[in-house]
């Protein structure tokens, strides 16, 4: 597949705080695309960007200038400030990825080229609703098993594909502080379909989506700088996202593709940022397995301030944090829909995508 399929309608978007020398190893698959840079803490700071690359980067100059009042919604000091990038992007398609994250290599020894298989998981249909044990029936070389339902066969349009990552695995802080030395390095080679009803843990340094269909919903909520918790803001769009895909009758993947993590963060750092929310959790997924849209919820933006109204209700007894974060999960929608007002209200098919 070539690698700069669909180069007009993706963008990647990187959160850094530094220098950007690992998109050289990148080059031969991101220098045909268009990068938003969204660099976190210190706006005076120069990030330099090699040659040849065409991006535009945001500080948090930019963001307070571009959102105004609305910029306390995006986080500060924290990885999570990356989907003001999904925000700003006029594209169909978004790759994200971390600077720690290089090319990784199948066990053939061929370097593979992620964001082309991201973007063939998302150009192919999704089937949430009854399990293929072959995987993904639309792969070279497999199909729909004996008793698979023909009338679920077409599937559903593909909203997110979550990649993996070999060499550092992607722990918290107790699991990393226990096995220190654990290095993954099982490539399994296999795409599948998150069921609908089933939630997972999605990490953000190596994911794609589709805008038009889930970006208003990619909100990584309020991290870092000033907040009680950070290391779940990709975990809470995750919830999210798969709560309303699973209402929109929209599939989530994961899988292929596999990166390299080359470096593992501090677990005592990562202790102190997820502390809260290692207990929390207890009480965050029962939420998230018991949410009920309503069948007017048509439109991501409709669920989405539907859900912040269920946060507020139900986790604002948990701590008074998750009012605070359905606060800022509405004005990212009103942020949203200032940025992208056309379409900002497509209607999805409720169920039959």
């Amino acid at each position: 597949m070539a690698s700069s399929l669909l180069k007009d309608e993706l963008d990647i978007v990187i959160p850094t705080i530094r220098n950007l020398d690992f998109l050289e190893m990148w080059r031969p698959f991101f220098q045909p695309y268009h990068l938003i840079i969204v660099q976190d803490g210190d706006p005076s700071k120069t990030i330099k960007v090699p040659e040849g690359f065409d991006y535009e980067l945001y500080n948090r100059n930019d963001i307070n200038r571009i959102l105004g009042p609305r910029a306390n919604c995006i986080s500060f000091k924290d990885s999570a400030c990356r989907c003001f990038g999904y925000m700003v992007s006029k594209k169909k398609y978004i790759f994200t990825i971390d600077d720690d994250c290089f090319v990784a290599s199948d066990p053939s020894g061929k370097q593979i080229n992620a964001l082309a298989q991201h973007i063939k998981n998302l150009l192919c249909p999704s089937t949430p609703f009854f399990f293929n044990t072959l995987y993904d029936p639309y792969r070279d070389g497999a199909d729909f098993v004996r008793g698979y339902p023909f009338s679920l066969r077409e599937g559903v349009p593909t909203a997110v594909s979550h990649g993996l990552w070999l060499n550092i695995p992607d722990y918290d802080a107790p699991t990393q502080l226990v096995k220190p030395l654990e290095r993954n390095t099982r490539f399994v080679d296999a795409v599948l379909t998150i069921p609908k009803g089933t939630l997972f843990p999605m990490c953000g340094m190596n994911l794609a989506f589709d805008r038009d269909l889930i970006g208003p919903a990619m909100y990584f909520g309020l991290m870092g700088d000033g907040q009680p918790i950070g290391r779940y803001d990709d975990m809470w769009a995750g919830w999210c996202i798969k709560v309303i895909c699973d209402h929109l009758g929209l599939g989530v993947k994961t899988g292929l593709p596999y990166i390299y993590h080359s470096k593992a963060s501090n677990p005592f750092v990562n202790l102190r940022k997820e502390y809260k929310g290692i207990f929390w959790q207890e009480d965050i997924i029962p939420f998230f397995q018991q949410v009920i849209l309503p069948k007017d919820c048509t439109t991501v933006q409709k669920c989405y301030i539907e859900l912040a109204k269920q946060v507020k209700d139900k986790l604002s007894k948990v701590d008074p944090y998750f009012d605070k974060l359905a606060d800022a999960m509405v004005t990212w929608i009103e942020a949203w829909d200032d940025l992208n007002p056309t379409g900002a209200s497509a209607k999805l098919p409720n169920g039959k995508a």
